[in-house]
């Protein structure tokens, strides 16, 4: 039997939070009208695909924490380098698939990668 696509199961995403927190996230959730999934799915998209206004909660949360002992500076390049690949992900136009399609080129000829 051959394995499922990767990419293509689904996977529960668990934490534990207080009571108060889950019936305020809850509670908010419903006045603006969002399901839990949609929320969570949605905060983890946007932080996948690099949304600058997650990027910048993150890099607060960073800071609160102090996790991720790097400095402002190198914080603010990592967040230059990201907008500038952006930029020219939007001026070749490449999608998903293309852009899955040079990863299996690359995969191909580079197997040990």
């Amino acid at each position: 039997m051959m394995a499922p696509k990767y990419g293509t199961l689904s996977k529960k995403v668990i934490f534990y939070d207080s009571d108060k927190r889950y019936a305020d996230l809850k509670i908010r959730l419903q006045h603006d009208g969002i399901s839990q999934a949609h929320f969570f799915r949605g905060i983890v998209t946007g932080y996948l695909m690099q949304d600058g206004d997650i990027l910048a909660y993150v890099d607060k949360l960073k800071a609160s924490k102090n996790i991720g002992k790097r400095s402002k500076k190198s914080i603010k390049r990592e967040r230059e380098l990201i907008n500038s690949g952006k930029e020219v992900l939007d001026k070749l136009a490449l999608g998903d698939e293309e852009i899955e399609n040079i990863f299996d080129i690359l995969e191909k000829q580079n197997p040990d990668l």
